[in-house]
């Protein structure tokens, strides 16, 4: 359980000034009532879960529908991709926004209960292919603004996503981003290693899957009793179901691998500072995947884009606890929410 320990996953917060969203021929009007856009007038909505396919690669959807959205947010996940994780944010999401967006969760290629792809392995630069293949198929008609939302390198994907597909991306917002390596983490050079041993990741792999396999009242004892002490029944559930398979665990730890590999580039600055009207961070206090260091490096190299800091304790793994979730979509809801309130019209 060492390497899951590692990997997974209104408050003082630094926040930039935020430009405003521009779509012509395209109104957003959100309920704004008690301090929260349109929470305390609108009924809990349930994600529900869909199977769709991709290029021929099964994906894991979850989603909660608007009747009639003013904005549709596509969130991209870490890793692991499992979309099950983020149910609670899902729903916090949509009720904060007032029922008025569309949400879809898209999970990453055989992150999921079942092995769709018979044992195939997926590299970080084939989930970002599979993440712009599902933006051209699936949202191809869509009339309300694109907002992306990534998590951890899901951020990194949602980067590339917006440099291939920059007509269609509105905004785009890093959660606790893993953009780059961090030389300084112990962690990191710990999973590097481990990930790069196809016999240690075999054996891990393998040592998972008997987990997975013992009764249920069992592996979810020892993963409440280890990784998910503060945990959610939701987070506790999706650990034991979809991440305690062997295919996943190959699939989490080779992606891990490719990730160390291209991410060890040097960052992209010149598409940062040219985007940065369209695109949004926030970074955690104590997070060796998004560091401060990070936050530092980016607020000196392009001042004017929109930063923040998580104070509250949240973690990297904000979508395992009710209350990370909640308080994450809420940020998300204010990034919103101030681009339309600063606004002299409603667009």
């Amino acid at each position: 359980m060492l390497l899951l320990l590692l990997r997974l996953p209104c408050s003082a917060v630094a926040v930039r000034p935020l430009s405003l969203f521009r779509r012509r021929g395209t109104r957003i009007s959100f309920k704004c009532e008690c301090g929260v856009m349109g929470r305390e007038s609108l009924p809990s909505k349930a994600a529900t879960f869909r199977l769709c396919d991709v290029s021929g690669c099964a994906t894991e959807l979850l989603e909660v529908r608007s009747e009639d959205p003013a904005l549709h947010v596509l969130f991209i996940p870490g890793n692991p991709g499992i979309v099950t994780y983020y149910k609670d944010f899902v729903e916090s999401l949509y009720d904060l926004l007032g029922g008025n967006a569309s949400i879809t969760v898209v999970g990453h290629i055989s992150h999921s209960k079942k092995d769709w792809e018979n044992g195939r392995s997926f590299s970080l630069q084939e989930q970002i292919d599979h993440k712009v293949e599902f933006m051209r198929q699936e949202m191809q008609n869509t009339r309300a603004p694109l907002l992306l939302v990534g998590h951890s390198i899901g951020s990194y994907i949602s980067m590339e996503i917006l440099r291939k597909c920059p007509e269609k991306v509105t905004y785009c917002i890093g959660l606790y981003p893993f953009l780059a390596l961090n030389p300084g983490s112990m962690k990191q050079s710990i999973i590097k290693n481990i990930s790069a041993s196809s016999i240690i990741c075999a054996a891990l792999s393998f040592i998972v899957a008997l987990l997975g396999s013992l009764p249920s009242r069992f592996s979810r004892f020892i993963v409440a009793n280890s990784l998910g002490k503060s945990w959610s029944p939701l987070a506790i559930e999706a650990t034991c179901t979809h991440l305690l398979q062997y295919h996943t665990m190959r699939n989490m730890l080779f992606m891990a691998m490719t990730e160390f590999k291209q991410l060890s580039e040097v960052s992209d600055w010149a598409f940062l500072r040219g985007n940065r009207e369209k695109i949004a961070f926030l970074f955690g206090v104590d997070d060796h995947w998004g560091p401060l260091q990070m936050f530092e490096e980016i607020s000196k190299k392009i001042p004017e884009i929109t930063l923040a800091i998580e104070r509250e304790g949240h973690s990297h793994s904000f979508c395992c606890t009710e209350a990370g979730s909640v308080w994450v979509a809420e940020h998300i809801t204010s990034l919103i929410k101030a681009r339309i309130l600063n606004s002299n019209q409603k667009i």
